[in-house]
């Protein structure tokens, strides 16, 4: 019996030792939030970052420290939050980028849709469809049309394999029936500059990236791959106004933690994070860089984010993209 007694005794213990540590791990942390921003500085990913963490830090009264960790096309970053602690002090700050890359990259030691909790939506950003004016275009028809009886000739950029901006092309190339020939560059800038030196026919850029050219007429805006025309250009029609096929490539931004945090932690930040992107200077920093702020809760971001998944893949398997 004293035996049977004492191996009861250590199992006890045991159990406790592991539930304890369970507990532990699920409180809350008290520390620094690190906001993950898995791209360089200067993006739109990163101005969400640097405009919501001062403002979450004074709710919550803990230190908010934007980190940028980029590389592997937001792979690095990512993985990053997946492998923290689920207690509070790491979160990703994304784009739909995060979704593209679950089918881009399959050998991935994670999922980057299934190993992460959906925080928050953050805001909506539109996609132009840009020419340089040597080309001629004026209209997103007039490239369709040239794309059609040249297969091939004309070309588009992109700051790499599986950007927003590549996919949205391969989605206007499957929608348009006509074939472009892609030039990736290793980021936006590079390609930009290009596309400004006229080496390039077309791309889509981000809304607050084309503007200035646009308005200085060193690109001409073709159509705009959303279902309405945004405020910051009303006489660029959408693509399905242009005839040039119902696309919409909107990108959504959002907030993210890690899989296992605590439905009432994450219940918070969702509050929180929803009541900034309610103010008015912050609402006034995102439309000065061409972004819609946009709040739900997280289920109906999480059913965004798993349907966007879905639409990604089927456009990567048809077209047989692969990473490179």
């Amino acid at each position: 019996m004293t035996i049977l007694k004492s191996k009861i005794r250590r199992a006890v213990v045991t159990l406790g030792l592991v539930m304890a540590a369970g507990l532990a791990a699920a409180q809350p942390a008290e520390g620094p939030i690190r906001l993950i921003v898995p791209f360089t500085p200067g993006t739109g990913i990163d101005l969400i970052a640097r405009t919501v963490g001062p403002k979450l830090s004074e709710r919550l009264k803990r230190p908010v420290v934007v980190e940028n960790r980029a590389g592997a096309s937001g792979n690095i970053g990512t993985e990053a939050v997946v492998r923290a602690a689920p207690d509070g002090s790491t979160l990703l700050v994304s784009v739909n980028t995060l979704v593209m890359n679950r089918s881009l990259y399959p050998q991935l030691g994670f999922d980057p849709v299934r190993d992460l909790e959906p925080v928050s939506l953050t805001s909506w950003g539109q996609l132009i469809l840009v020419t340089h004016p040597r080309s001629g275009f004026k209209t997103a028809t007039d490239l369709v049309t040239a794309a059609r009886n040249a297969p091939g000739k004309l070309n588009y950029a992109s700051p790499g394999v599986g950007t927003p901006h590549h996919l949205s092309m391969e989605l206007f190339k499957s929608t348009a029936k006509v074939f472009l020939t892609h030039i990736p560059y290793r980021g936006t800038g590079p390609a930009v500059t290009d596309m400004l030196g006229g080496q390039v026919d077309a791309m889509f850029l981000p809304i607050h990236v084309a503007l200035p050219q646009v308005r200085s007429g060193r690109l001409v805006a073709l159509g705009i791959g959303s279902e309405k025309r945004h405020p910051l250009l009303p006489d660029v029609p959408t693509l399905s106004e242009a005839k040039a096929g119902d696309v919409n490539v909107d990108m959504w931004y959002g907030i993210f933690a890690p899989k296992g945090m605590p439905a009432a932690q994450i219940a918070t930040l969702n509050r929180e994070i929803n009541d900034i992107l309610r103010s008015e200077d912050v609402q006034k920093a995102f439309a000065g860089q061409g972004m819609d702020p946009a709040s739900n809760t997280p289920d109906a971001f999480g059913r965004l984010v798993a349907k966007d998944a879905d639409r990604w893949a089927a456009l990567i398997k048809s077209q047989g993209i692969k990473a490179e």
